[in-house]
């Protein structure tokens, strides 16, 4: 199927007329004289819902963390919903701007493009988790209209999220039903065709058990990329929740959420050396849309079972099937501009190049929660076990585009014709089945030793194990591979805490990467060189402070920290693999968060990373990266997000966002540029029920590269770096009843 030309598909009206039903429906049981809603409860912790939240958050969400995040020994930075909702924020990628030492990859065809993030200098593809549950599918997380908070856990830590994690992991909250009634339906308006609808409406459920409540969050969403004028985004989504209270003690919650998106893929601009090549504009587009495309269609349905035996034991019972159905097909912003005249160029990469993938997920998680006194001791005590299975079925096709098929002299490099308007001959060219399988048994226990001193252990036995083959067009099996590690994590962390409102603490923990790791989200990693290869091993140490400032207004963290990968994966001059390198980041990270008066609110994080290859073997090219730092990891970032309230129910909110020069690539010296990035947003209430927002991203319509291919690229194939988005514009109102 190919994509249309004309502006403004069919589906449009659609969303809008589909989005209108549902606030009909919903609106005929919303209660209009709305109560303030109460904080969500969530795994026995509070996670601030709503609709003037704040922006300190005292606990995690998840069971595993049984101390608040004050007494907890760990960098962990937590975006709340009320920054979420001031910065218009929709996609993971921009919630994760708000946290410095991240940085994001452009997707690679050949390995499937989506997500693809860095915290402290290491991948975190696979380390992404929704409500403490292992969510790894290769994907673009495009909105965020079901999610309460994200929170970024840094540093390995296997022992809370299992295989991964070497610089970190990130934990999707999801909402889930409240106690009081409201509906919110809001609608937005911008600039480069930006159109929103949503709803988020809760309703308790009188007369049906104790404390039940249904709440459904609805989205319809369209618009072009600001900048990237010939991109355009489409997408809808639906995400009912029904908690059940069976007795005082006992609780059941159901959750579904389903997204459709409709995108065309935006794999960037020609670059070399991270510099977009001379006679390139920012926003030309180097796909063909009429073969292009990115669907996507997600699914999920989870059950939280959660029993009170008493006031000092619980049990929780989590269980998650996810499906996704991602039928891509990319054009690679290479370009060869070799034997072609001047200005001119081939495509080179892949061209037309499909992957219709299905991703299937069961997981159960069961946790014990305990708090008890032994030998004059305070235990909170968390065990459980985990199982999960994970398949990919993927298709991989083309359309048979190739150099014998482009002009004899090119394209025009400054104006690239962006259709295909050759012969396209569909045909399969294999196929993929993959099958990743995990059981987990951990423990965490804080034990405090002293009013001044606590001590926290952890540990987790993880039994892995993924199969992968492969099957050429003619479904005839051409590969089969098999990969099966045992792994025990640990982590240990002191805190001292000198005063009611601080605490200094040291923490050391360790994670593991198996080959098997991506193996059901991109379908790679096991091949004959590294199916018996043992995991790459990572630890951390961590020395940092905490502290609640302004009467626990305001809270202020630091800390120093050192990552080292001591068996990295290396590609030796033979072509095998071998667990030969070494990577070490170490740095500093500093975050101020909360409330400074009761009109300014304040959110900003700031990291140093001091990156380096300490060992590597000597490839077949010959590139020494012994010394050089990481690629895509910028040695500087820091992220401010500010907002003060004036009187007559004005707000005004600030955000810079700063990157200093960082490496291409691990292998050489090439630098993309620094850059700062500033927002703006402006909100009036103009009653009890209505709000209006406007937010102006990117004020002075910065070019700075987001997203970048760690490849320096050469006259025959270039490289390609992705942009941010330019300046744009969005008026949002928000009408509550």
């Amino acid at each position: 199927m190919t994509r249309e030309l004309t502006p403004g598909r069919s589906s449009r009206p659609f969303m809008a007329s589909a989005i209108g039903l549902a606030v009909a429906s919903v609106s005929s049981y919303a209660v209009a004289d709305k109560a303030p809603s109460s904080p969500l409860q969530l795994d026995n912790i509070n996670v601030d819902a709503q609709a003037g939240g704040d922006y300190k958050t005292e606990h995690s969400a998840s069971s595993k963390y049984a101390t608040s995040l004050l007494d907890t020994p760990q960098t962990i930075t937590v975006v709340p919903s009320q920054v979420i909702k001031e910065q218009q924020a929709l996609s993971l990628r921009q919630v994760l701007s708000n946290v410095s030492g991240i940085t994001f990859n452009a997707g690679e065809g050949g390995g499937g493009s989506g997500d693809s993030i860095n915290i402290r200098g290491f991948s975190a593809n696979s380390n992404i988790q929704i409500d403490g549950l292992r969510d790894s599918a290769q994907t673009n997380r495009t909105d965020t209209f079901n999610i309460e908070q994200v929170e970024v856990i840094k540093g390995p830590n296997s022992v809370f999220g299992g295989a991964g994690t070497t610089g970190g992991s990130i934990n999707i909250i999801s909402k889930q039903p409240q106690n009081q009634a409201f509906t919110r339906l809001g609608g937005s308006v911008g600039t480069d065709n930006y159109y929103r609808m949503t709803l988020d409406s809760n309703q308790p459920l009188e007369g049906v058990g104790q404390d039940s409540a249904f709440r459904i969050n609805l989205m319809g969403h369209q618009n072009d990329v600001a900048g990237r004028e010939q991109i355009d985004r489409e997408r809808w989504g639906v995400a009912p929740s029904l908690r059940l209270g069976l007795s005082e003690s006992t609780r059941l919650t159901l959750s579904a959420f389903h997204q459709v998106d409709d995108n065309l893929p935006d794999y960037g601009v020609p670059a070399l050396d991270g510099k977009r090549l001379a006679g390139v504009n920012r926003d030309d587009y180097f796909g063909w849309r009429n073969l292009d495309k990115e669907e996507i269609e997600q699914s999920s349905l989870t059950a939280n079972f959660e029993h009170d035996f008493n006031d000092n034991l619980r049990l929780q019972n989590l269980t998650r099937y996810s499906h996704i159905a991602r039928d891509t097909t990319v054009s690679a912003s290479h370009v060869n501009t070799t034997g072609v005249p001047p200005g001119r160029y081939r495509p080179a990469g892949p061209q037309g190049y499909g992957r219709d993938a299905t991703t299937e997920m069961w997981i159960n998680q069961t946790n014990l929660i305990s708090n008890f006194n032994l030998l004059g001791m305070r235990h909170d005590l968390v065990s459980g076990i985990e199982v999960s299975r994970e398949t990919l079925d993927l298709k991989t096709y083309g359309y048979g585009l190739s150099n014998a098929l482009y002009p004899a002299n090119g394209y025009d490099l400054s104006n690239p014709p962006g259709y295909w308007s050759g012969p396209a001959n569909k045909a399969t060219s294999g196929y993929t089945e993959t099958e990743l399988n995990n059981q987990a048994l951990y423990v965490f226990d804080t034990i405090a030793l002293h009013e001044q001193w606590d001590l926290n252990l952890g540990l987790r036995y993880d039994m892995f194990k993924g199969e992968a083959q492969g099957y050429d067009a003619a479904r005839v099996r051409t590969s089969d591979f098999e990969s099966s590690d045992e792994k025990l994590s640990g982590r240990a962390g002191l805190v001292y805490k000198p005063t009611e409102n601080g605490r200094i603490y040291l923490a050391w923990g360790n994670s593991f990467n198996p080959s098997a790791e991506s193996l059901a989200s991109t379908g790679g990693g096991l091949s004959a060189t590294t199916e018996n290869l043992a995991p790459e091993k990572n630890q951390t140490w961590e020395l940092g402070t905490k502290w609640e400032l302004l009467d626990k207004r305001l809270e202020l963290d630091a800390a120093l920290f050192r990552v080292e990968k001591t068996n990295a994966r290396e590609t030796m001059a033979d072509g095998s693999t071998q667990l030969a390198g070494k990577q070490r980041v170490q740095g500093v990270e500093v975050g101020v968060t909360g409330h400074i008066t009761e009109q300014w609110d304040v959110f900003a994080n700031y990291t140093f990373l001091d990156s380096e290859t300490l060992k590597a073997a000597d490839t077949a090219a010959g590139i020494a990266r012994e010394g050089q730092a990481l690629g895509n990891t910028p040695p500087r970032s820091l992220n401010l997000w500010t907002t003060y309230e004036l009187p007559a129910g004005w707000t005004l909110g600030y955000g810079a966002r700063y990157v200093s020069e960082r490496n291409v690539t691990s292998s050489t010296s090439a630098k993309l540029d620094a850059y700062w990035l500033h927002n703006a947003m402006v909100a009036y209430r103009v009653n009890e029920d209505l709000d209006l927002q406007l937010n102006v991203n990117n004020l002075f319509n910065k070019d700075y590269v987001e997203r970048v291919r760690q490849q320096n690229g050469t006259g025959a194939r270039s490289s390609a770096i992705e942009y941010g988005d330019a300046r744009s514009a969005i008026l949002s109102a928000t009408y509550a009843f």
